[in-house]
C-alpha cells in the first residue's frame, strides 16, 4: 500500500492550472437569464439603434410641453405672414423652412410643425401606449385562464375571441367615436377623444395576444415545475400568477412591442378619417388629413408627419424583432 501524497499549504490551496492560465474571471461566472438576453440583445446594432430611437421619442412625448416652453414653441401660433395667399402655400422653398421654421410650417395658418410634431407626439405615444396595456391585460388574463384550465371554459373564451375577431373594428371605431363626441361619463373635449381611441383600440384588438398567451400556456402547463406545484397543493389561482405569469413576461413583452406601432398607425387613420383627435390639438394622423387638400401646393406639409409616423413606427419594429431573438432560448 502506497503512503499518501504530502502537499505544502501553498499547492494545497492552488487552484488547477487550466483555471488559472487564460481564462479570465468574467468568462467563468454564472450569468442570470436577464444577464444573457442583454448580452444578445447589445449585439444587434440595428434593435439597438431601435432601442435608443424609441427611449428619444418617449421623453420627447413625456416632457414635449417643457420643450415647447424652453425653445418658446407654440404649436397653434398663426404666422400669416408666412403665407403666400396666392398660392396658398409658404413663402419660400421646402414648405418655409427657415432656423426659425426647421420643419417649416403649414400652408394654412403658418404654424410651426416642429412644434406640432412635438405636440403630437404625446397623443400618439399616450393612445398608442393605453391602448396596447388594456388589450396586453385582457388577452393575457383571459388567455392564461383558457390555456391553463382547458375544458368548456376554454371553448367559451376561444369563441369569445373568434366573436371580436369577427367584428369590423375600423368602421366600430368610427361609429362609436362619432357618438360620443359631445360628452360621455363627465368627461369631453380632448380628454374624451383620448380614452374613447384607448378604448376602442385596445378592447377590441385583445384577442391577438390571448391567442398567443393561450397557446404558451397549454405548452406550459405539462411542464414538470406546474405538475410539481399542483402536487404540493398549489391552487389554480397560485399556479397561474405566480407560476405561469413570470415565464410568459417574454413573449408578452415582445408582443408589446410589435403591436404599439400597430395602434400607432391605427390612431393616425382615425385621426385622418375626422373620428380622432380634433383640432386645435396637434396629431401626426391629423396633420395627414389637412394635408390631403393642400399637398399639391406643399408637399412637405404631408411628408413631415409621415416621417414621423414612419420614424415611430420603425423604431418600435426593430425594438420588438430585436427583444424576440434575445429573449428566444433557441437563438444563438
Amino acid at each position: 500500500m502506497t503512503a499518501p501524497i504530502e502537499t505544502t499549504g501553498a499547492e494545497a490551496g492552488a487552484q488547477p492550472e487550466a483555471v488559472l492560465s487564460g481564462v479570465k474571471k468574467s468568462q467563468i461566472e454564472g450569468r442570470s437569464l436577464t444577464q444573457i438576453a442583454w448580452m444578445r440583445f447589445k449585439r444587434d446594432k440595428v434593435a439597438m439603434a431601435g432601442g435608443v430611437v424609441v427611449v428619444l421619442l418617449v421623453l420627447m412625448a413625456v416632457f414635449s410641453k417643457p420643450i415647447q416652453w424652453i425653445f418658446g414653441l407654440d404649436p397653434n401660433k398663426f404666422n400669416q405672414d408666412l403665407i403666400d395667399p396666392a398660392l396658398l402655400a409658404p413663402k419660400g422653398g421646402w414648405g418655409g423652412m427657415s432656423w426659425d421654421h426647421p420643419l417649416g410650417v403649414d400652408p394654412q395658418y403658418g404654424r410651426d410643425m416642429l412644434a406640432r410634431i412635438i405636440d403630437g407626439s404625446w397623443v400618439s405615444l399616450l393612445v398608442a401606449g393605453g391602448a396596447t396595456l388594456l388589450s396586453v391585460v385582457i388577452g393575457t388574463v383571459l388567455g392564461v385562464i383558457a390555456g391553463y384550465y382547458g375544458g368548456w371554459i376554454d371553448s367559451v373564451i376561444s369563441r369569445l375571441m373568434d366573436t371580436f375577431l369577427a367584428f369590423p373594428l375600423l368602421l366600430f371605431a368610427i361609429s362609436i367615436s362619432a357618438s360620443v363626441q359631445d360628452g360621455f361619463f363627465g368627461l369631453d373635449g380632448l380628454s374624451l377623444r383620448i380614452c374613447v381611441l384607448i378604448f376602442v383600440i385596445g378592447f377590441f384588438s385583445w384577442p391577438y395576444i390571448g391567442r398567443i398567451v393561450r397557446a404558451q400556456t397549454m405548452t406550459l402547463r405539462k411542464r414538470e415545475f406546474i405538475e410539481a406545484a399542483t402536487s404540493l397543493g398549489a391552487r389554480g389561482p397560485y399556479v397561474l400568477f405566480r407560476e405561469l405569469l413570470p415565464n410568459l413576461v417574454a413573449p408578452i413583452l415582445v408582443y408589446s412591442t410589435l403591436i404599439i406601432p400597430t395602434n400607432i398607425l391605427f390612431e393616425a387613420a382615425l385621426s385622418f378619417l375626422g373620428v380622432g383627435i380634433a383640432p386645435p390639438q396637434a396629431s401626426w394622423g391629423g396633420m395627414l388629413s389637412n394635408a390631403v387638400d393642400l399637398y399639391t401646393a406643399d408637399p412637405q406639409y404631408m411628408f413631415v408627419p409621415g416621417l414621423a409616423i414612419f420614424i415611430t413606427v420603425l423604431a418600435f419594429n426593430l425594438l420588438g424583432d430585436g427583444l424576440r431573438d434575445a429573449l428566444d432560448p433557441r437563438s444563438k
